[in-house]
């Protein structure tokens, strides 16, 4: 009896550590499949040189597809440095595929991006991703200190930097308020903060990193109307002297952009200011007589 009840707790133990490996090789397998896998996004034999960017941006006869239809079909816009141009149209007709592009999170299948005229795969991408800063519908925060998120991939900044992008972001306030100000964690995602003041953090981000070319993927999208306020003022902001590319759902948000372009299954329908939409009386149109724009 002495010897059964001594034996009894080791045998668990081994069956438990038996269940464990088993489950450990089946993560490690999943772990090294991501690890392993092969990134088609890669940089050219000979990279030119991205200088200072002070250029115009152009899709040119621009074709993409994730499976057998075409998700982006015969696409071409030209960007000029310092202007803005807003994107929309129905979920689905390829907005955000065509400014995943740009950064080159996919790769054109025919056609060509060009940055001052030089297709953007002739450079490196981490010398053509270091030029643009995103803002996103869904902010991507950490678990983690408000200054750390604010300064996550800029190296060298400062307290008084960090400060002014935050008072630029409309964000100053409510951070200097909380327990520990800048230091204080804000929680897996940012779950400490309301959806307003993530987005305005993801926004004080990008003030950071004073990028040159801005993309903003439906960034006020999902927030109530006083927090829509607050974050598209900071937007405003930023948007200033840069070159920005903007998706939108609310038409308020893009009506001063400088060329607004209708997308619809893959192609742009139609393209203009806002007032020259307006007048055209197409699709434009009926999206702005659905929110009640004017």
């Amino acid at each position: 009896m002495v010897i059964f009840y001594s034996i009894i707790n080791p045998a668990k133990d081994l069956s438990k550590a038996t269940y464990s490996i088993q489950k450990g090789l089946a993560s490690m397998e999943r772990v090294d499949k991501i690890l392993s896998a092969d990134n088609p996004i890669k940089d050219p034999a000979n990279p030119k040189p991205l200088a200072a960017f002070k250029s115009d941006i152009s899709y040119r006869n621009v074709r993409f597809r994730y499976g057998s239809e075409w998700v982006i079909d015969d696409v071409s816009i030209d960007i000029p440095f310092g202007s803005t141009v807003a994107l929309v149209g129905q979920s689905g007709s390829g907005k955000s595929t065509l400014a995943d592009l740009l950064p080159r999170f996919y790769d054109v299948e025919e056609g060509q991006i060009t940055i001052g005229g030089t297709d953007i795969r002739d450079f490196k991408v981490r010398d053509l991703r270091s030029l643009m800063g995103n803002v996103n519908q869904e902010a991507i925060l950490f678990n983690d200190t408000f200054y750390n998120n604010i300064t996550f991939g800029v190296e060298g900044a400062t307290m008084e930097q960090v400060e002014n992008a935050a008072r630029v972001a409309n964000a100053y306030d409510f951070i200097v308020a909380s327990e520990q100000g800048f230091d204080t964690n804000i929680g897996d995602r940012g779950c400490k903060l309301s959806g307003g003041q993530r987005q305005r953090i993801s926004i004080a981000r990008a003030i950071l990193k004073n990028p040159s070319i801005l993309i903003l993927d439906e960034a006020t999208s999902a927030l109530d109307t006083e927090s829509e306020r607050s974050v598209q003022e900071a937007l405003d902001r930023l948007m200033r002297d840069r070159t920005t590319l903007v998706i939108a759902h609310r038409l308020s948000t893009i009506r001063n952009a400088d060329l607004i372009c209708v997308m619809h299954e893959g192609k742009i329908v139609e393209r203009g200011t806002h007032d020259e939409l307006i007048a055209l009386g197409g699709y434009y149109k009926r999206l702005v007589d659905m929110q009640s724009v004017r």
